[in-house]
């Protein structure tokens, strides 16, 4: 069995580190630098740093501050926001990210998928999907999640792992801070359906709700943010109940 991820992410506003409920009320975190080495200490097994205004503000992800992040930490480093583009992918690789993460490219222009992918190889391409559920059907948000499309969630998930993302980070707008739970019946239907990881966002609040993510939700990787930020739950804690429950993760 696979060892399950976890994995804190830093939503960067204006070079600060914040975090919301349902992506709005948002409050300040700390410096992303110190947070990353910290976690990075902590025994985190990956860092996701998403610019989250870098789409709406029409720039690009602060590659200074991804430079600054890099080399703060010894563990693999994905970066999204306002990546549309092979040669925003590059610039990002050079200043030091592992991974890449597109949302709302992917969604205006899919074939960027394929592009990047064949450039650079499907293990740097993370497709992010934002999902509301809107009267019983799952769609696909964009913009931060401002945006709703009429693409369904399932099978947007389908055709990015078709046209060659490595990844899925599938974040459910409806949980997302709340910490009531991560979405884990669209996570099992999604992860059962492709052969490509997915990691679990929106919702972690309690220890169970990462044991339960990994078992119901079938994730390979849980992604969080505000209990890491403000020390409710700390990673080697995590780990220690996660491999106390049977669940297989890296010590």
């Amino acid at each position: 069995m696979l060892t399950k991820r976890i994995i804190p992410c830093l939503d960067i506003k204006d070079g600060r580190t914040v975090k919301g409920v349902n992506f709005v009320q948002l409050r300040d975190a700390g410096d992303p630098v110190e947070l990353a080495k910290i976690y990075s200490d902590e025994g985190a097994d990956e860092l996701v740093f998403l610019d989250i205004t870098a789409t709406v503000d029409k720039r690009k992800t602060l590659a200074e501050l991804v430079t600054k992040v890099a080399k703060a930490i010894n563990i693999p480093f994905t970066v999204g926001g306002g990546i549309s583009t092979v040669e925003d992918v590059k610039v990002l690789l050079y200043a030091g990210a592992d991974k890449i993460s597109i949302n709302s490219a992917a969604v205006n222009n899919p074939g960027v998928i394929d592009e990047m992918a064949r450039e650079f190889g499907s293990q740097c391409i993370v497709v992010a999907i934002d999902t509301r559920n809107v009267d019983g059907l799952d769609f696909v948000h964009t913009h931060g999640g401002r945006k709703p499309t009429l693409l369904q969630t399932q099978a947007w998930a389908k055709e990015v792992a078709d046209r060659g993302a490595g990844e899925i980070l599938l974040t459910s707008m409806d949980h997302d801070g709340t910490k009531a739970g991560f979405a884990n019946e669209i996570l099992a239907e999604i992860s059962s359906a492709l052969s490509i990881p997915v990691i679990a966002s929106g919702g972690a609040g309690t220890m169970v709700h990462f044991k339960d993510v990994f078992t119901f939700g079938k994730a390979d990787a849980a992604l969080a943010a505000s209990i890491f930020h403000f020390k409710e739950i700390s990673i080697p804690d995590l780990k220690r109940y996660l491999d106390g429950e049977g669940i297989s993760v890296r010590k």
